[in-house]
């Protein structure tokens, strides 16, 4: 059996090959299901994904797939480097979170990168692979299930990138407190601490507990989820904005969970997002110059209108136009690259 070994860049899902096995990841519902996926059909295509720290013996290896660019101080990270086993990138983060994913010189250890972005793809080096998400059969999204207007769960951040988002999220969040707060609950993690930019600093200060009373409150706030799919699923809407607007291509789970939920979203992010999901299963943000005009467009929305936006998201979870987001799309791309390395390899 072909050995493939594998590294993702948030270091605590590799151990044990826990995000191979584990579909569920703190920050949202099967997350990490395209993984388990890879894992279960590399089987089938006598393919064994392993993480780093299960190899034994890193020259038996036939290839290495990094998730987003890795920490080069980390000791299996630097093993597989030292070695001239091919190398596959595999990016998801944008820019606004991993700024060394998108710096071309670190593309140079790789033997091919896989990218949403499709202005860097040649089909040679780089190869296109949207984020990857579990496709739910969709047959009946109905509007009696929705309780109140609209909601927003995300984590607290903050950066000081010109393309972030985060902060747009709050002003979404303060628009709905002071004007129509019975419409709006807000959900997520970080929402009741201090929150800054700076990482390092942040941890220290969210030590002392006490000093998140001099931290900014949100009456909104209701908690954090433990189902996203099903706490979305009492709302009509969801603020949905990325960590970052205006990259092509970078279109996250956010939108898909939406969808999953029968919730319909109020995105903002990729620019190009209308070339991927048609303009009728959402609410584009950048339609509306104020709140004010997007929360009377919503609250007055009617029932048959609201209806046809949820039979509209029906036809593309049904549709072909979805797959290529398929955690099937993601597997069949990295398992035949990787035959490709073992048939050229003579493994």
């Amino acid at each position: 059996m072909q050995k493939i070994g594998v590294w993702n860049y948030y270091e605590a899902l590799n151990k044990e090959n826990y995000l191979l096995l584990n579909k569920n990841a703190g920050i949202g519902d099967d997350l990490l299901e395209p993984f388990c996926r890879l894992y279960s059909e590399g089987k089938d295509n006598n393919i064994d994904f392993m993480t780093l720290d299960l190899v034994d013996n890193f020259n038996d290896i036939s290839a290495f797939i990094f998730f987003d660019f890795p920490n080069m101080k980390n000791k299996y990270v630097q093993k597989v480097f030292d070695l001239n086993t091919p190398k596959f990138l595999v990016i998801f983060e944008s820019i606004l979170i991993k700024p060394d994913n998108w710096d071309l010189k670190n593309h140079q250890h790789f033997s091919k990168v896989f990218t949403w972005n499709k202005d860097l793809v040649d089909n040679e080096k780089y190869f296109h692979l949207p984020l990857p998400q579990r496709i739910k059969n969709a047959e009946c999204l109905q509007l009696p299930l929705k309780k109140k207007l609209c909601t927003l769960i995300a984590g607290n951040k903050s950066s000081r990138h010109p393309l972030e988002l985060y902060s747009k999220r709050i002003e979404a969040i303060r628009y709905f407190e002071n004007n129509h707060p019975n419409n709006f609950d807000l959900y997520g993690v970080g929402w009741n601490q201090i929150n800054i930019s700076n990482k390092y600093l942040k941890l220290i200060l969210n030590k002392f507990s006490w000093l998140n009373l001099l931290s900014p409150t949100y009456k909104s706030y209701v908690g954090k989820v433990e189902s996203k799919n099903k706490t979305l699923a009492n709302y009509k809407f969801s603020i949905c904005y990325e960590n970052a607007r205006d990259i092509p291509g970078y279109i996250t789970e956010k939108i898909f969970d939406c969808f999953f939920a029968g919730c319909i979203p109020i995105y903002w992010g990729a620019n190009d997002i209308a070339e991927y999901v048609p303009e009728n299963c959402f609410i584009d943000k950048r339609n509306f110059d104020t709140y004010d005009s997007l929360y009377e467009f919503i609250e007055s929305m009617s029932d048959k209108q609201y209806q046809e936006y949820l039979n509209n998201i029906i036809k593309f979870l049904n549709s072909d136009k979805i797959l290529p987001f398929g955690s099937g799309n993601f597997c069949n791309v990295l398992i035949n690259h990787s035959k490709g390395i073992a048939y050229n390899n003579g493994h």
